[in-house]
């Protein structure tokens, strides 16, 4: 009850958006239910007086339906499924992930980049998008105001991606196979890759690029554990070098991210299943209620966000932004050319 007393209005809210969000993002594939939540949360927190009476539950969204959306996540990745078709994008898929890390870090060194907003944009950008910051934010203790510009500039790409790859990839000969190759370690998030292949589908009928596409974005989703336990450790090792751990309210347990365990749980169920039979199909809901909470914590940070701030602030990470998509999309292009394929 003091759970419902505290949080329920707040959690309710949230839990409105997101079904506007859904409803948005279903019609408009191309810029995703997440990013309709964040705009619908900046614009309702410009018109709320007070919401102290709403922040815990807003909180307890942004923080908690978070973790359970990425630990969800892991339902949707049959390990044994994506290292048969995975392996010939893995080469593409690390040197990608290592070029947007490598960009982030230095126009973070060069153009003073918050380092939260330069780890969760390098991170989205080479990785998955809103689901890696989403597993990554709370490791390195971002707030909310940091994950949603870095959600902003990741979604940004996103669309342009989504709109612009078809007809650049048509425009420089890809094969069928080529394009899902790139469309799935070039574009950032899931919901984009789709969407791009799909246009790509669409333009050449029997292509059938979107299975490919999905299962080296899935490939590329698996980095979210190795990315997220070192920055862990990493920051738990800075705390201790500051003298952090010799508080008494310092605790391993606290920084360390447990639910990344429970995703990786999620994703030994999934293979194990399915090698005894069981339909893939049958973690659709799951699959679908992890992107339906990752729309309502979306709302959630858009309730906590500053949008007059954002707009002052946010050119330095567009800018990074910018950077690491064309990086990725380069690198992609030139490993599948040094690598025979193109």
């Amino acid at each position: 009850m003091n759970f419902a007393k505290e949080k329920g209005s707040g959690i309710l809210l949230c839990l409105l958006i997101a079904v506007f969000g859904w409803f948005l993002g279903k019609q408009f594939p191309v810029i995703g239910g997440p990013v309709f939540a964040i705009l619908i949360g900046m614009i309702i927190t410009l018109l709320l007086k007070d919401k102290s009476k709403l922040q815990p539950g807003i909180a307890y969204t942004s923080k908690k339906i978070l973790q359970y959306a990425v630990i969800l996540l892991g339902f949707g990745l049959n390990l044994s499924e994506i290292l048969k078709v995975g392996t010939t994008s893995l080469p593409i898929i690390v040197s990608t992930i290592a070029t947007s890390l490598i960009i982030s870090y230095l126009l973070f060194r060069l153009m003073k980049v918050p380092g939260n907003i330069s780890t969760l944009v390098g991170v989205g950008s080479s990785i998955c998008g809103g689901s890696a910051i989403a597993a990554t934010a709370p490791v390195i203790g971002a707030d909310d105001e940091e994950i949603a510009q870095a959600i902003s500039v990741i979604f940004l790409f996103n669309i342009l991606a989504a709109l612009i790859f078809p007809s650049f990839g048509n425009a420089i000969g890809l094969s069928n196979d080529g394009f899902g190759l790139f469309a799935g370690t070039a574009v950032n998030d899931t919901s984009s890759v789709t969407a791009a292949a799909a246009a790509w589908d669409g333009m050449h009928p029997g292509a059938n690029t979107l299975d490919t596409a999905t299962i080296v974005k899935l490939t590329r989703t698996l980095a979210i554990i190795p990315i997220t336990l070192i920055l862990a450790v990493y920051r738990t090792a800075k705390m201790k070098k500051n003298g952090t751990s010799m508080e008494s309210s310092y605790s391993f347990k606290k920084i360390f991210p447990f639910f990344i365990l429970f995703f990786i749980l999620a994703s030994i169920i999934t293979t194990v299943c399915t090698s005894f039979g069981v339909s893939a199909s049958a973690f659709q809901p799951l699959k679908e209620l992890s992107k339906f909470f990752i729309i309502m914590a979306m709302g959630a940070i858009g309730l906590n966000t500053n949008i007059i701030k954002l707009i002052r602030t946010g050119g330095k990470p567009i800018i990074m932004g910018l950077c690491c998509w064309i990086g990725i999309t380069f690198v992609s292009l030139l490993m599948q050319h040094v690598m025979g394929l193109l």
